[in-house]
């Protein structure tokens, strides 16, 4: 187990690299890529580094080796969506690595973000991917009521939504030597996990 940040944010890093190769679930492009097309689109916008780390983390819960995360499937038929709450497992994986508070919440928020922009925003639905619609299904469809209220007062809700926009946008094939690799953020990983 890591001790160190600098040990914490090689793992992380490795972590990616090895067990981010695998399919995106339903989509052209490794879980790698996404989540680096992901972190690259947040640092474009001008994002501060715990919005970038978020962005580059936000789907470490999918992809957590089996003792560090049950593995509960979503799945329809033969069609598998994605892990079951993977947003809650990695906001806990991370918040146990000693990330703080904000990456940590906005890891945990980006299921919650495409409930809330399915329910104010008629087109972004039209615009989720397949794989996307299916996968809201099994997460609760869009929010309602105290849900919905609740996130719209939210202190993050902004970086929230940006976050889950740069998520629905980083599906592009063949984009690799285009975009940063995840070593290219370790140092960034090092020196927030050294913070006071």
């Amino acid at each position: 187990m890591a001790t160190t940040p600098a040990e914490t944010a090689d793992a992380i890093i490795r972590l990616l690299c090895e067990r981010g190769t695998g399919d995106y679930i339903g989509e052209s492009i490794s879980q790698l890529e996404h989540c680096l097309q992901c972190a690259h689109s947040a640092a474009e916008a001008g994002s501060d580094d715990e919005t970038v780390i978020a962005a580059l983390l936000h789907d470490i819960g999918q992809f957590l080796p089996m003792e560090d995360a049950k593995d509960v499937r979503m799945s329809m038929g033969e069609y598998s969506v994605g892990r079951v709450g993977h947003e809650r497992v990695g906001e806990e994986y991370l918040k146990g690595l000693g990330f703080g508070d904000k990456v940590s919440k906005l890891v945990g928020s980006h299921v919650a973000a495409k409930r809330y922009l399915t329910a104010v925003d008629s087109s972004y639905y039209d615009a989720l991917s397949e794989a996307s619609k299916q996968s809201l299904k099994f997460q609760g469809g869009p929010f309602e009521g105290k849900d919905l209220e609740t996130f719209e007062k939210d202190p993050l809700r902004d970086e929230m939504v940006s976050l889950r926009r740069w998520d629905d946008e980083a599906k592009i094939a063949g984009i690799e030597d285009v975009t940063p690799r995840a070593e290219v953020y370790r140092g960034m990983i090092q020196r927030h996990l050294e913070r006071d």
